[in-house]
């Protein structure tokens, strides 16, 4: 079939790319979640200890080097919490601020007094935090 013959659409043509993309992409995906199973199948600890190769010291979690001590479970504070929310809060919103050192130039005048104010706003938020004792965990 030639293109653009009729009942052919050309544009149609241009999505193979996208459709080729996409059956990589599940391929891959595909692929690697059986090489996994295949991968937990053959070194699997079941199998070692039918043969005899299975050793306790590799059943126990790895931490730098040093034996673990206590529970791997335990509880931490709500305040860590608190501090790690607020932290990604106030990175996020320094993120914010690339976008504007792009196009500084661009903006002018009104564009330096709207990153003023949203500078102010999260120097405000920030030190009203401070002050609560938001960023202590202790």
């Amino acid at each position: 079939m030639i293109l653009g013959e009729a009942g052919t659409d050309p544009q149609l043509f241009q999505y193979l790319g996208v459709l080729f993309l996409a059956l990589v992409v599940t391929a891959f995906a595909v692929g690697t979640m059986f090489a996994s199973k295949l991968a937990g199948w053959v070194f699997s600890t079941r199998k070692a200890k039918a043969l005899g190769r299975h050793k306790p010291i590799k059943d126990t979690p790895y931490e730098c080097g040093m034996l673990p001590v206590g529970d791997g479970t335990s509880r931490l504070s709500v305040k860590f919490y608190l501090v790690a929310m607020l932290f990604i809060l106030f990175d996020i919103e320094l993120v914010f601020m690339y976008p504007y050192a792009v196009v500084a130039d661009a903006v002018g005048v009104f564009g330096f007094v709207a990153i003023t104010l949203y500078i102010a706003t999260i120097a405000f938020a920030y030190a009203y935090e401070w002050r609560r004792g938001g960023l202590e965990w202790s």
